[in-house]
């Protein structure tokens, strides 16, 4: 039954394959990931994660109804994953954050977060849609200047516009409002605090910033790895300092 599943499916098995192979290569030792609800990144075996999520397991089922049927994780510890407060400096071997940074709205500050709690050698192993291949495809690439200003300025000046984004460019497109509703149903979502990509990058793009954004901010770090995987890229982190 299994071998007939990977033969009807070849390629979401080489989709786990890719991921395997990148965690086989940069995950050891004890570490923590960020939101994994229903879909926890594959690790090694001799490797420990402590799920983070901003809600206890029971929340998140009550905040994400679509996921009734599918299996959970435990959540082992509520924080805020773009911040980390309950963390220990230098007391992680690695952060997985899959699918979480583009939900951030200083994507500055979040990896500073994740490598404050990395020891030297640790990795902060990310993946990312690709903006090409997903609900983004319709909307323009996050640019250098506007992380850089969300960072230093705060991302407050800069929510409602992508919120209206949101709604104009992906909600829209999707069928789920009518143009003539697209300020309003911005609102709601923003009102709500609603989880949005508040941005997007192909692969090249966020590279290149990530390695503007490591000199500017002297972050202490450096580009390790990087894989493209269907929809998405896979990037390590290596923690220099």
């Amino acid at each position: 039954m299994r071998l007939a599943r990977l033969v009807r499916h070849p390629r979401l098995w080489r989709y786990g394959q890719i991921r395997r192979g990148v965690a086989e290569g940069s995950i050891a030792g004890h570490g923590i990931e960020l939101g994994a609800l229903h879909s926890p990144f594959p690790v090694p075996k001799q490797a420990r994660v402590e799920y983070v999520d901003h809600l206890t397991t029971p929340q998140l089922r009550a905040e994400y109804p679509e996921l009734a049927d599918l299996p959970l994780v435990e959540v082992d510890r509520v924080d805020d994953g773009e911040r980390l407060a309950t963390v220990a400096d230098g007391s992680q071997d690695f952060v997985i954050a899959s699918h979480f940074l583009e939900h951030c709205e200083d994507p500055v500050r979040t990896l500073e977060a994740h490598l404050r709690v990395l020891r030297p050698g640790g990795v902060v192993l990310l993946a990312l849609p690709d903006r090409r291949h997903s609900v983004d495809r319709h909307r323009d690439a996050t640019t250098l200047e506007h992380l850089v200003a969300d960072h230093e300025q705060g991302p407050e000046a800069s929510r409602a516009g992508h919120y209206r984004d949101w709604a104009l460019l992906v909600d829209l497109p999707l069928g789920n409002i009518g143009a003539d509703e697209v300020d309003a149903h911005a609102a709601r979502l923003q009102e709500r605090s609603y989880s949005i990509h508040f941005h997007c990058w192909t692969d090249e793009e966020f590279r290149r910033q990530m390695q503007a954004i490591i000199e500017r901010f002297r972050l202490p770090a450096r580009i390790a790895g990087h894989r493209r995987n269907h929809h998405e890229f896979l990037v390590t982190l290596e923690r220099t300092a």
